[in-house]
């Protein structure tokens, strides 16, 4: 991690918990153990629960969308304006890959989500990394390449837009087969690279994660490396003493 960047921990809860009763509870557990920590700590709940847990977190912690829609009204059933997320959420988790894979979200599609998001004050954490497929071919620089310019391709600049971006690769995602650190460290970097490319010196405030499997126990491993400054984490996120750990590790990566 760069000590100049905040680490970033966000929770995706997915489609989880199924009960309201227990989506405040899990949500009051992780800001009364990460509330005080000196990192931007995230929760992602399903959008039917954003309302209760943005009310009851009163600002503790943060709250982020699962996704949204790049339109702000219309005819389009199921999905979320951005408009809708005024005053719940401040982030917004863009171009998951189960999003890629269930919902035919497509590269396009994310361009057009993380330019909309940040237009209307959202900070979003586009999502990128390769299929398993793609790694055992040799693939894993050149999907990268796509998916990160594809996801910044609207944006006026880089600068001060509170853009993230998260490497998940898929073949790690709720499979317990965690990136070693220095395959996370090296798509870090490439991130960086590009972002340098097309951004200049704003490259150096964005913030990227890894996510994939990521637990207490395998954290300190990615946030040892210079250019991962935090997580996405799935599974671990719905468990706060888990997620608590995860945060804790995040200060002791940076020294705070």
């Amino acid at each position: 991690m760069n000590p100049n960047r905040t680490p970033v921990i966000a929770g995706n809860w997915k489609m989880n918990p199924a009960a309201p009763g227990d989506a405040l509870a899990l949500a009051n557990g992780v800001a009364e153990r990460m509330g005080a920590l000196p990192i931007e700590t995230v929760v992602c709940p399903p959008t039917i629960w954003l309302e209760s847990i943005a009310v009851a977190l009163a600002g503790r912690i943060g709250v982020g969308a699962q996704t949204m829609a790049s339109q702000e009204k219309g005819a389009f059933t199921g999905e979320t304006s951005p408009l809708m997320l005024a005053g719940l959420a401040g982030w917004v988790i863009i171009g998951h890959s189960e999003r890629r894979q269930y919902d035919g979200e497509t590269d396009e599609r994310v361009g057009l989500k993380t330019a909309s998001a940040i237009a209307h004050g959202l900070r979003p954490i586009a999502a990128i990394g390769e299929r398993l497929e793609q790694r055992e071919a040799g693939e894993t620089e050149a999907v990268i390449d796509r998916q990160l310019r594809a996801a910044v391709s609207q944006l006026e600049r880089i600068a001060g837009s509170g853009l993230a971006v998260a490497y998940e690769p898929v073949w790690a995602i709720g499979t317990g087969n965690a990136a070693s650190g220095a395959d996370a460290q090296a798509v870090g970097a490439q991130i960086r690279a590009i972002l340098v490319e097309l951004g200049g010196e704003a490259a150096a405030e964005v913030p990227i994660l890894y996510g994939g499997s990521v637990t207490a126990a395998n954290a300190t491993e990615f946030f040892g490396q210079p250019d991962i400054d935090g997580a996405l984490v799935g599974g671990a996120s719905l468990d706060p003493d888990g997620f608590a750990a995860i945060g804790a590790a995040a200060v002791g990566a940076v020294g705070r």
